[in-house]
């Protein structure tokens, strides 16, 4: 089943949850308990029950001897857009009431809490007035032909129809009246309003349901038609080791188009985000060859591949944003799905990611006391440093620069200095990739290189410039990252002063 994506809104933020499942459904109350049918009326505030007298749907299951007493089996519900067929999800228990879903649509999440309304709203249904009774001209009413019926049946076998009608001038009702019986009645409308529904507006707007316990997200690869390159994401395990204090708070790093350490509050959600995500609307449930094709999503523009701990393996796949009434959409769907989802663009966020949104910009991450050897080439001039540790057996949350021994070319060398140079080297923050830039010929204003002890890698950067304003950062020989071209010469300037007892800058323009 499909619809226009014009005509189609997602659920109601505010959905009334009314009726009493305790109460049967009569058409009118006595007072006294005998065979009156004068509606109940209370002062001037009139609350007439529009209710099934008790006797008639009282009655006991042959199979498990519970009490049928007002449970509702079925409820047949045809309005000007869709026919919904409510069945019991789960019987009545001494312990809870009966739950309802859509007959046809068990395959699909729906949202079940809306469909027990259409059950529950009506056993117990309360008018605010009786508008005339013994009517002959039902079609001022709306209802001569109904705009919409609906069928009841209980468990014991007693069947209702109740009509609904237009709406009235005045006080947020409509008209209503049980079919053979000619009182007419008003309901308010919110105890009617999910009768109203369309089908897709039924439909569990949930894309993957968050779990209560979220688990590690091992990789989360992003492809897409405008990229030449995925992004991927990978799970960092160094996280999990307190020896290592390295890197950034994310627990996930980049690995593909190139490595980076990632901005923890721009990563996150981009990681864990299809957990919960939620639509606007529904374009397709039991969605056929022809709507995926329709929806782009035959070949679509993005798909995202999550990867988990636990065994499960989630691909969503996106179709390329479109301009909508509310700004701008995207289709979506899981593969071997069978609903399509309305997504809103921004909640959607794989469709527009760049590798730059949510990168650190950060890519000097070694923790101080893992580096062994560091050295700083500025011109001609080179500082080589050389940091042992004083003594092995010191846990490595309690080092400082005490525990310590740093040689400078060769020389003894202030620990505590050499540790505030190199908080100057990480304080440096890069602008953006440049991944296809072109490595300017001649030797760089600066270089840097050291070893990591903790994972054994060595970092080489290079730093060209590249404008007035900009350098270029090498890694290991490839462009990376654009920069402040005041950051390297302020880098020159500090090392520079190492020998000497001036203080080194920390700002730059």
């Amino acid at each position: 089943m499909r619809n226009s994506v014009k005509g189609i809104i997602g659920l109601s933020a505010a959905l009334v949850v009314l009726g009493g499942g305790a109460a049967a459904l009569m058409l009118t109350e006595p007072k006294d308990g005998g065979g009156s049918s004068e509606p109940e009326s209370s002062g001037t505030e009139q609350q007439i029950k529009v209710l099934i007298h008790d006797d008639k749907v009282t009655g006991t299951d042959p199979e498990t001897g519970a009490d049928l007493k007002g449970v509702i089996k079925t409820v047949d519900v045809k309005n000007p857009t869709d026919e919904f067929h409510v069945v019991q999800k789960t019987s009545q228990t001494e312990e809870s009431a009966a739950t309802y879903t859509l007959d046809g649509y068990q395959d699909i999440a729906m949202n079940d809490s809306v469909i027990g309304t259409m059950a529950n709203n009506a056993n117990g249904l309360t008018s605010e007035n009786v508008v005339e009774e013994n009517c002959s001209d039902l079609a001022k009413f709306g209802l001569e032909v109904p705009i919409i019926t609906v069928d009841i049946e209980y468990e014991t076998g007693t069947k209702y129809r109740m009509l609904i009608g237009d709406e009235a001038p005045v006080g947020d009702v409509s008209y209503v009246m049980i079919d053979g019986v000619d009182t007419v009645f008003t309901v308010r409308n919110s105890a009617l309003a999910n009768y109203r529904k369309t089908l897709f507006e039924l439909v569990e707007t949930t894309v993957l349901k968050a779990p209560d316990e979220y688990p590690n997200v091992n990789s989360l690869r992003i492809s897409r038609d405008d990229m030449e390159d995925d992004i991927l994401l990978e799970y960092d395990e160094k996280s999990e080791d307190s020896e290592y204090s390295g890197g950034t708070s994310a627990v996930h790093v980049m690995t593909e188009p190139t490595f980076a350490y990632l901005a923890v509050e721009d990563s996150t959600d981009m990681v864990t985000g299809m957990f919960g995500l939620g639509a606007d609307g529904i374009y397709a449930v039991h969605c056929s060859k022809s709507d995926i094709a329709e929806a782009g999503l035959e070949k679509p523009y993005c798909t995202v591949t999550m990867d988990c701990d636990d065994g499960n393996k989630y691909e969503l796949l996106l179709s390329e944003p479109f301009a909508d009434d509310d700004g701008k959409s995207c289709y979506g769907m899981l593969k071997g799905g069978n609903v399509i989802f309305i997504i809103d663009a921004e909640d959607a966020k794989w469709v527009s990611v760049k590798p730059v949104d949510i990168a650190s910009r950060i890519f000097i991450a070694s923790y101080v006391w893992n580096i062994p050897e560091l050295s700083v080439t500025c011109g001609k001039d080179e500082y080589a440093f050389e940091i042992e540790r004083i003594n092995p057996d010191e846990e490595v949350d309690k080092l400082t620069a005490e525990n310590f021994s740093v040689k400078l070319n060769g020389k003894d060398f202030d620990s505590e200095r050499y540790r505030q140079f190199y908080s100057f080297l990480i304080s440096a923050h890069a602008e953006d990739f440049a991944l296809d830039e072109e490595v300017p010929a001649g030797d760089p204003m600066a270089s840097l290189k050291f070893t990591d002890s903790y994972t054994g890698e060595t970092f080489e950067f290079d730093f060209y410039e590249k404008s007035s304003m900009q350098a270029l950062i090498t890694a290991n020989g490839e462009s990376k990252f654009t920069i402040s071209k005041s950051y390297v010469e302020t880098l020159i300037e500090n090392a520079g002063n190492l020998n000497s007892d001036t203080e080194f800058k920390t700002t730059w323009k």
